[in-house]
């Protein structure tokens, strides 16, 4: 949905207002993802796609080998602590990951700085642009992402990638399936916006066209605004006879960022083990 009504905010301080976009510091960031780092390599990288030169965070295990890769798209407030953290504990559990800043073409590094409030309409109005000058080249970005993946010496390009999307970055996900089906192999949508429209471009369209198995975690709310999404999408995935598990949560959209001001510790944790389970099954 991405909009200020279901998107309530990305705060770690509940005494900020529900609306106001706020950053986990980087001392928290750096405690949060400790339990990961001993473990992992991390490092920012430059990934040239058609339009420019998309800034990006890369991790891997540490040590010689080879794993499978995984591309992680954000929601709407972009590349921020949060989603290395996650970027973090992936690579802990054996994958190459990439996180890019979905938003390079407008703004490098952190989208959503201190004071941003979605409300504000000077501020929402500024990322909705970012995401308006994000979409025409989405396809050619993932194209990119998955092509400098494949090119580490630390993937196993004899294994498929993942894919995972929050927000935003659910139906982006099923784009990356769409534009590179002999390489992705499991996608994965938390709390997907707009994963079913009536438009001849929606995401749902391209199941056919993919040879991926799906996890689509859907938030309670988003399901009350549009509950007929999930018949849709189940649907679609046993028409094309793709592997899929899509099931509503418990939870509201956002649940499962930290800092948001609905993140759900129990459903985030539900849903990270499912994804772990479709990586371990799909990716090998």
């Amino acid at each position: 949905m991405c909009d200020d009504d279901i998107h309530v905010g990305l705060v770690h301080d509940p005494k900020v207002s529900r609306r106001t976009f706020g950053l986990m510091t980087v001392a928290a960031a750096g405690a949060a993802g400790s339990a990961y780092a001993a473990d992992v390599v991390e490092k920012d990288v430059e990934v040239k796609t058609a339009d420019g030169m998309a800034d990006a965070v890369l991790f891997h295990p540490s040590g010689k080998g080879t794993w499978p890769a995984v591309l992680i798209w954000t929601d709407i407030a972009g590349l921020r602590p949060v989603f290395r953290e996650m970027g973090r504990r992936l690579a802990a559990q054996g994958y190459v990951v990439l996180v890019p800043n979905p938003f390079y073409r407008s703004v490098k590094g952190l989208v959503a700085t201190p004071g941003f409030n979605f409300a504000n309409s000077g501020d929402r109005a500024r990322v909705m642009g970012y995401r308006q000058a994000m979409e025409a080249g989405a396809d050619g970005d993932a194209k990119a992402y998955v092509a400098f993946l494949d090119a580490q010496p630390q993937t196993n390009r004899k294994k498929k990638l993942g894919v995972q999307g929050y927000c935003m970055g659910g139906p982006l996900s099923f784009r990356t399936a769409g534009v590179a089906p002999d390489r992705i192999g499991a996608v994965a949508s938390f709390h997907g916006a707009g994963l079913t429209t009536k438009e001849p471009s929606s995401p749902h369209l391209l199941i056919p066209k993919t040879k991926a198995s799906y996890l689509v975690a859907v938030a309670k709310n988003d399901d009350a605004r549009q509950p007929e999404s999930k018949d849709i999408l189940k649907a679609a995935f046993a028409e094309a006879k793709r592997p899929a598990t899509v099931e509503v949560y418990p939870a509201d959209h956002g649940w499962c960022v930290k800092g948001s001001q609905v993140y759900d510790e129990a459903q985030a944790e539900k849903a990270w083990a499912e994804l772990t389970k479709l990586y371990k099954a799909s990716l090998g």
